[in-house]
Parts: C-alpha cells; structure tokens; sequence
C-alpha cells in the first residue's frame, strides 16, 4: 500500500511552487498525495520565516500537526523551508517532535531524504547553503486550480535592504534560463493554465546574472506568443527596475494584465535611505506619474512598512498624505518586524508596538475608503474576469477575479447573472462594488 503524504505550505506564492516541486517529486516516488493530515502517513510543513507574525504561525502549525502523530495515522513529521534554514539548531532542540527538517536548498531531494530516515532513530537535519535554484526536469504538482499558475522566475535577492532576511534564507539572486521558463510555461499552459502570475523576491532582476543579460521585458514577449495563454500578470516589481521598455509592454501587449505590483515600503526619504532602497520619494512619484499618464487603466498595488527603526511623526504623516494623494488600488501594510541578523535590528530608535498598531490602523483606514472610491469609478464599465466557481455564501452566484485582482490578494468578482464555467474568462458589466470586491453581470457575447 503507498504511504500518504499530506503538504501544508505557509507563507508566500513563492513558497507555494517549492512546495508544489516537492509534491511532484513525491508522487513520482509513488507517494499518494491526501489534504487530509488525519489520514497522512507523513506530514509536511513548509514554514515561512520572514517576520515575526509568519514564524508564528509556523510555529502553531508544527505543534497543532504533531498532534496526528497520535491521534492521526502521522509516522513522519517533516519540516521545510525557511524556519529550518534560519533556525536549525534551536528548532532541534525546541520541537522533538519534529522528524526532519529540511532547508530552502535541499526540498528537491524531498523523496531521498524521506527514504533515508527508515531505521533512523534520531532527528535528521538536511540545511544546506541556499544556493538551489529548481528547473523544468523536476515535476510539479500544482495545488492551485488549473487555471491560473504562478512561475517563478528567479530565486534569491541581492538587493540586500537593512530589514530583510531573504538573502541569508534564499540566497544571491540566480536567475532562470530563458528556454527553461519557457518550457514549464508552455507546460502549463498544455494543463489548463490560462493565466500566469511571475513571481520572484524582485521580477524585474530577472535576468541580469545571466548571459547576455536578458531583460524581463524579452521573457515577457516570448511568454505572450504561447498560444492559449491569456493572462500575465506581473507581481514583486522593484521600484528602480521598471524602466520605460517594461511599462511600454504592458501598455501595448494585450496579454499583460493592466496590472503591476510595485512594492515601494515608503516614501519619506529618511525612512527609505535607512532601508538601504536605492529609490527616493521624488524617484518614485516620477515613476508612479509616469506609468499612470501611460496607462490609465492600470491597477496599481503596493506593500508599505510602518514603525521602522527611527520613524518619525512627521515621516508618517508624509507617507499618509502620500496615500491619500496617489489613491493606489490595492496595498498592503505591514507593521515592521525586527529580526535579528539584519541591520535594522542593530538600529537605535525602535518604534513601539503601540505606535506600530496605531499607524497601521490609521493607514488601512484610510486605504478602505480609497479602494472603496476606485471601486466605484469601475461601476458601468466592463473588465475581463476569469471565473473561479460558486461564492462561498451562496450557490446562486458565481465568484471570479478581473484581471484587475490578483489570486489571493485581492478581492474577488460576483457575478449575478450569466453563466460560465470554473476557468472561463468571460466580459463583465460592473454593476456595484464595495471596499475591496465587484460585483456584475456577464455580458452575452
């Protein structure tokens, strides 16, 4: 009888592809795939380690799983990716009742190093230097809907901002060949995939560490020529790489979602000079007026951190009034996280929980009410939506995504008359709206 394994990936889409390639590569071992942990020979926790919140939660969702090794079928209780890599000595010591523990380098061997522990007693540890980078010879096993896909186009980061622990996780950056992309989008697309989403820890490095240095611009037209593919949506977009060539591409080419995820932190310049980003507040208003006046259409989202080391008032004030003033559609806010190892840690100035919360609070409220009034302007017009299935309510209306809303980060589409299939991309009338989500009709064709 096969043993069953069951995943549990935390964290980023990133995240999600390496558990997806160690899925793949279990169930070319023989290894039956189950969601369920109650019926799992062995359990697998993929851990995200970037912020406190995140070790958190990986932490409870150890503890919770190590459960089933009595009351479940669990012989095996694994545990992946950046927890382990950042912390293997103490997590050895702190939860026994962990079997393996494998790095972000060594998840490809994920079946091997399963076979290895049989007869072994003791914990096993496999944490390498972070410096793999999978291709399209290894198989996948997506858990997302076949539908949309997310490609991973480089690993690692080398843009080293004081309060980040990715490069000591993930590595340099390495970029993937242009031909193997290629060949796993293509692959994708045989499957089902309609839509796309390019991910990396910064999308728009993709390529600078390979010959000839190929620019993310050239993968993006190469990609637009796979027959089938609707949808390429662009996420993770560092603000000093978008260059004119990028924004003249998603302008132009009808397959690039009027999308474009830039994640700029902040914009007092004190604030951004301590992160060690290399952009400036009048660097990015230039870029962010520039790609508007564009494409007007454009949906832009962003993630922001407040409460940094030495964050002022008056800097506060400044990225508030910014919000307010640039009115992005979608943005993220996260409250800074102090982890140790980077430079951020070591700074003077710490900024209290309190005052963290409170600004965090301040900046979402506000982020409410403008996501509403973007919504509103959307009202009467016709998006493209792809279409994911019934609401979670209710039956009697489907939900889905514009190509506006990116999967598991936006909000979502109801549509309240017409009929579709899961994975239709179809012409809606926008009809009403709410903070975060639409709602309207399918137009008939």
């Amino acid at each position: 009888m096969k043993e069953k394994v069951s995943m549990v990936s935390l964290g980023c889409p990133k995240n999600l592809v390496d558990a997806e390639v160690m899925l793949g590569c279990l169930a070319k071992d023989q290894y039956e795939i189950t969601t369920d942990e109650h019926e799992a020979d062995i359990i697998i926790v993929n851990t995200c380690s970037f912020i406190g919140d995140a070790k958190k939660e990986s932490i409870d969702t150890i503890l919770d799983l190590a459960d089933r090794k009595h009351d479940g079928r669990c012989k095996l209780l694994v545990v992946t990716g950046c927890l382990p890599q950042r912390y293997q000595e103490e997590l050895a010591t702190e939860l026994p009742e962990v079997d393996i523990f494998v790095g972000t380098a060594d998840y490809p061997r994920i079946a091997e190093i399963i076979a290895e522990k049989r007869g072994v007693a003791e914990q096993l540890r496999y944490i390498s230097d972070p410096n793999y980078i999978f291709d399209e010879s290894l198989p996948r096993l997506k858990s997302s809907p076949a539908y949309t896909a997310y490609l991973k186009i480089a690993e690692g980061c080398s843009n080293c901002c004081s309060y980040c622990v990715i490069p000591s996780l993930r590595g340099a950056l390495r970029s993937r060949p242009l031909d193997n992309l290629l060949m796993e989008a293509r692959t994708l697309v045989a499957t089902g995939t309609r839509e796309i989403n390019l991910i990396a820890q910064d999308i728009t490095a993709w390529g600078r560490d390979l010959p000839g240095s190929p620019t993310l611009e050239e993968l993006i037209r190469e990609l637009a020529k796979i027959v089938g593919l609707r949808w390429i949506r662009l996420l993770y977009a560092y603000p000093d790489g978008i260059t004119d060539g990028l924004i003249e591409i998603i302008k132009t080419e009808p397959k690039v979602c009027k999308y474009l995820d830039i994640p700029i932190q902040h914009i007092s310049d004190p604030v951004l000079k301590r992160m060690n980003r290399r952009s400036t507040e009048p660097q990015i208003r230039a870029l962010i007026a520039k790609i508007r006046a564009e494409i007007p259409e454009i949906a832009l989202r962003t993630s922001l951190i407040v409460g940094f080391p030495g964050e002022t008032e008056e800097d506060f004030r400044t990225l508030l009034h910014y919000v307010e003033e640039t009115q992005f559609d979608r943005l993220g806010v996260f409250c800074y996280s102090r982890e140790e190892g980077t430079p951020a840690a070591g700074m003077e100035d710490q900024v209290s929980e309190r005052v963290k919360r409170d600004r965090y609070k301040k900046l979402m409220k506000v982020q409410a009410r403008l996501s509403f009034k973007r919504n509103r302007r959307l009202i009467d017009t016709e998006e493209e939506v792809i279409v994911e299935g019934y609401s979670d309510e209710t039956d009697l209306l489907l939900k889905g995504r514009s190509s506006r809303q990116a999967p598991d980060i936006d909000g979502q589409v109801y549509i309240t008359a017409g009929n579709a299939n899961v994975g239709d991309i179809v012409r809606l009338r926008i009809t009403d709206s709410s903070d975060y989500d639409l709602i309207g009709e399918i137009v008939e064709e």
